[in-house]
Parts: C-alpha cells; sequence; structure tokens
C-alpha cells in the first residue's frame, strides 16, 4: 500500500529521519525497510535519508505486506453503520446502544466488524464506547496513522463530549470531579472511586437543562478511565438514568451519548468535528 502525505506544517529543520520517526510514529524496523527498499520519496523523487522536508513537499511511502500483515477478521453488515466522516485514514461512526466496539474473541462480531465490512478492509480501534453507550467512535483504516492517532489520544488532543440524563439536580453550572478510579474487588465488571490506589480520573461537567426529577448534563473528559463518566456521577449522588451497573433503578437506556468528537486531523490539518445525533436518546428528554 501506498500514502501520499503533503506536509502541512512547517516542521522547522526535520530530516526525512525525523519526520517518519518523530512525527508518523514509524516504528525502527519498518523504517529500516523503507530506507533499504527505497520506499520513500519526496516530490517523486528518491532521497537522502538526512534531506530536509519543507512545507509543500509531498511524502510517498509505500509499505509491503511484511511492513504490516493484514490482519484478517470476520466482515459485518456493512449496512448497520451509520457514518459520520471518512476520508484515506480514518472514519468516524455513529454506534448505537447496544452494541460492542469491539469483539472480545477473535470470531465475535461487533462495530469494528461492521466498520471494516463497510470500509472493505480492516479497520482498527482508536477508543472505545461501553457497549450500553451510544455517540461518535474514532477507527483507523490502517497501521499507519493508528500510532499517531493514538498519541492524539494520549495527549489530550482529540475531544469528546457527552450527553447524559441523570438523576436530580446540581447547585452549580459547570463542576469537576476529580476522584481516582480503581477496580471493584469483588465484581470485575464494575469500576469504584479509590482514593488510594486508583488512577487520576477528570470528568467536567456542565448543566444543559433541569427537569422536574433529572437533569441533563454535558460531560469533557480530560483522562479516558473505564466507565469514568458513569462512576464519577454515580459517586456524587447523580447516577445515570438506565445505568444497570451504577443505578439502583435501571429503567429503559443508559443515557449517556458521545455526541460530539473533535481533533485537527494529524497529516492534513484540517478541524474535524463531527455530532453524532440518537433518536432513542432524544425521545427520552420529551
Amino acid at each position: 500500500m501506498t500514502f501520499t502525505v503533503t506536509i502541512q506544517n512547517p516542521y522547522t529543520e526535520t530530516t526525512v529521519k525525523e519526520l517518519l520517526e518523530d512525527h508518523f510514529l514509524i516504528p525502527r524496523k519498518i523504517r529500516h525497510f523503507l530506507r533499504t527498499k527505497k520506499h520513500v520519496r519526496v516530490n517523486k523523487e528518491l532521497i537522502n535519508w538526512q534531506s530536509k522536508v519543507a512545507l509543500g513537499d509531498t511524502i510517498e511511502l509505500t509499505f509491503d505486506e511484511e511492513d504490516y500483515p493484514t490482519k484478517n477478521i470476520p466482515w459485518g453488515q456493512a449496512e448497520l453503520v451509520d457514518c459520520l466522516y471518512q476520508d484515506e485514514h480514518i472514519i468516524i461512526v455513529n454506534k448505537p446502544e447496544g452494541m460492542k466496539t469491539h469483539g472480545n474473541e477473535p470470531t465475535e462480531v461487533a462495530l469494528l466488524n461492521h466498520v471494516s465490512a463497510f470500509v472493505g478492509q480492516t479497520c482498527y480501534v482508536v477508543h472505545r464506547l461501553d457497549m450500553e453507550t451510544s455517540g461518535a467512535v474514532l477507527f483507523a483504516k490502517n497501521p499507519f496513522i493508528l500510532p499517531i492517532l493514538n498519541r492524539l489520544l494520549e495527549n489530550k488532543d482529540i475531544r469528546r463530549q457527552y450527553w447524559a440524563l441523570v438523576d436530580g439536580h446540581f447547585s452549580d453550572k459547570k463542576l469537576t470531579y476529580r476522584q481516582p478510579i480503581g477496580r471493584h474487588r469483588h465484581d470485575r465488571r464494575k469500576r469504584v472511586i479509590d482514593t488510594k490506589h486508583g488512577q487520576k480520573a477528570i470528568t467536567h461537567v456542565q448543566i444543559i437543562k433541569a427537569f422536574s426529577k433529572t437533569s441533563l448534563i454535558n460531560c469533557e473528559l480530560d483522562t479516558g478511565r473505564t466507565h469514568q463518566i458513569r462512576v464519577h456521577l454515580s459517586y456524587n449522588k447523580h447516577p445515570i438514568q438506565g445505568d444497570p451497573l451504577y443505578h439502583t433503578n435501571p429503567q429503559g437506556r443508559l443515557m449517556l451519548h458521545a455526541h460530539e468528537l473533535s481533533f485537527i486531523h494529524p497529516l492534513t490539518l484540517k478541524s474535524i468535528k463531527v455530532k453524532a445525533k440518537s433518536e432513542s436518546f432524544a425521545s427520552k428528554l420529551i
């Protein structure tokens, strides 16, 4: 497979070697193959590994099967995919509630399998949503872009915003939960607030609308712990409606929806912002 990338960032005094290593995060072994096989061209010309790249240069990378072996997974149903955005490297889809982002077993079919069928090639999970949660999910279309997207996620450069319908009302319009989260000692499905051994977890909350007994809120994450929003809200006496794990009387679907995903595309520098609609979520607010 061959990828063509036009340099949008004026990487100061960056060589081809540094570009592939520090910006594209291509593994050392694969960089070696690219160099020895002369599979890197700049502006359609073979170059020295120490050549400088400049704004507007076009980098052409050719990968063989041995560089990124094809990962075969069962094909899902392409018609189940609600595509919000896609280009050569990424695809963002709207996951329905009740569907896993990826399977736990090699033969299990989940959203990843449906997306791969829709695209026509094996895709890769960048981040996941709980099975009960609906909304925007980002997938990499190839293994070349995957570590670049993972770095964006680690650096908090991919912003995710969630809507939640929760019990009760709030005294403040905005607040932040910072309680660390750890594993439940007796129930492997659950997470708990663990001030001694838990991992750092930060959830920003903004109240959108108060109803008679519930509140619609927007949550934005600085960290991505398992069940983070669900644990923070339930611990602070505002469990999410319909939560089968953290609400004492769950009814209907889990009222948590990833309604917005935004970031700067690492290769094109295009600003990507998608909004995911959910009829089953919206119908509960009427």
